[in-house]
């Protein structure tokens, strides 16, 4: 037989011996965080400490430089997603993201 008919009857046959309380059953519990709000102060020293600029800060969170402009004045406040990004960033977490691609480039 094929793996995955092995694989496909094991879990059969567990969900029967689940119901019929032979097992118990497993689930995962997730608990997720609220999502924290950042203030201008915090964006700019996440921003800084990143060492990114107003543009690529933008990019990576997918917002406009003009956005950014106005977290960091004050007069918007990001929220939902780009608080999650923000979060990450803060902290150092970037490598870990499949849009973010780091190369060495040599100066001079």
């Amino acid at each position: 037989m094929s793996g995955f008919y092995e694989d496909l009857m094991e879990g059969l046959n567990e969900a029967v011996a689940i119901e019929r309380g032979e097992l118990k059953g497993r689930k995962t519990v997730y608990k997720i965080d609220p999502v924290k709000k950042y203030n201008n102060t915090e964006i700019k020293r996440i921003r800084n400490t990143a060492g990114m600029t107003q543009n690529v800060f933008a990019d990576y969170i997918g917002v406009s430089p003009k956005t950014v402009e106005a977290w960091e004045k004050g007069t918007n406040h990001p929220t939902g997603s780009a608080c999650r990004l923000l979060s990450i960033l803060e902290n150092g977490e970037t490598n870990v993201l499949p849009f973010v691609k780091k190369s060495n480039v040599l100066e001079g």
